[in-house]
């Protein structure tokens, strides 16, 4: 049951991305490019959402359970780290060069977007690259080198 619904909610939440045009690059960086031809329609779509998970997460922090009987997981920490301001900025940086963001990322992948496709493999091998200098940062920090 679980899985239906995420796969539901999936689906529902590829429409809202296609639907608000977030998977758009062009309308993305029309958004990002304050100082050009700079086009607020985004911002609509961000404190629409921004709203929306408010309200959810004010109702999840009072619960143990979800919906579904699941556990709750929800961050517990809001500690700002260097390392979290450094990969906020790459993420920006991507997204503004892009045009993409992980989420729309996949949409527009599942539409045939060439472009997309460039994206989300760069995305994977970003990733990956993480995951080997993360795994030898946690052995130098176990081994104390």
């Amino acid at each position: 049951m679980a899985t239906a619904v995420s796969f539901v909610c999936g689906l529902l939440f590829g429409f809202g991305l296609l639907l608000s045009g977030m998977a758009n690059p062009a309308k993305v960086q029309g958004f990002l490019d304050i100082a050009g031809r700079w086009n607020p329609s985004l911002a609509f779509v961000m404190m629409g959402a921004v709203a929306v998970a408010a309200i959810g997460f004010a109702i999840a922090k009072r619960r143990d359970k979800s919906l579904l009987g699941l556990p709750m997981q929800i961050p517990a920490s809001a500690h700002v780290t260097g390392r979290l301001v450094l990969g906020s900025g790459a993420f920006g940086v991507g997204w503004g060069i892009a045009g993409f963001c992980p989420g729309p990322a996949l949409v527009a992948l599942g539409l045939g977007s060439a472009k997309a496709w460039v994206f989300v493999a760069a995305m994977i091998a970003g990733m990956a690259i993480f995951e080997l200098f993360e795994r030898r940062r946690q052995t130098a920090l176990a081994t104390g080198s």
